[in-house]
């Protein structure tokens, strides 16, 4: 996708917001285009750093070590490692954010009524999905992003209450697998 201008000002303005970013606390509400819906809490810690923790009824607990995200269904017992960077959320914690001429390539671009919206896909794999991003313009903040997944499912997260540059316990980023752990001690 060609952007003019003042739409490459626009993204190489969020790509230093987003550099910038070293950690961040929110709530979040989650929504898909399957219907389901859920909210919990949300810790991202740049580089590579992510805890997502659903509240009930939703057994699932997500968590990004830096080197694999990790999908933990409590109520399967079941657990899942996916290396980091093949997951749209690795975009968001690389230790360094390019937008443009690298990893990434932009699909879509919209700029309206203080909103900012920036779709992204990895342009060695564009069909594992995309993310796009939504940011208030003024100031330009963070507030929302959605993922397309392989299958068309779009889930769409929008953070609330959310804060930058807090501090955060390491041990929130450290997955203990109930497996492993209870393995060991019978």
């Amino acid at each position: 996708m060609a952007l003019a201008q003042s739409e490459l000002d626009a993204v190489n303005r969020i790509e230093a917001y987003l550099n910038r970013i070293e950690t961040v606390r929110a709530e979040f509400l989650q929504s898909s285009s399957n219907g389901a819906t859920a909210r919990g809490e949300l810790y991202i810690s740049r580089p590579g750093r992510l805890r997502i923790e659903y509240q009930p009824p939703v057994p699932i607990l997500v968590v990004a070590d830096g080197t694999f995200l990790i999908y933990h269904d409590r109520e399967l017992n079941q657990v899942s490692y996916i290396p980091l960077g093949s997951t749209p959320a690795g975009i968001l914690l690389d230790e360094r954010i390019a937008l443009t001429g690298g990893d990434l390539t932009i699909t879509g671009f919209e700029q309206a009524n203080g909103m900012v919206r920036v779709t992204l896909v990895r342009a060695d794999n564009p069909m594992e999905g995309s993310l796009s991003l939504f940011f208030t313009d003024s100031p330009l903040t963070l507030r929302k992003w959605a993922v397309t997944d392989a299958q068309g499912i779009v889930t769409d997260v929008s953070l609330v209450k959310t804060k930058f540059g807090v501090s955060l316990d390491p041990e929130l980023f450290r997955f203990k697998n109930p497996k492993i752990f209870r393995d060991q001690f019978n």
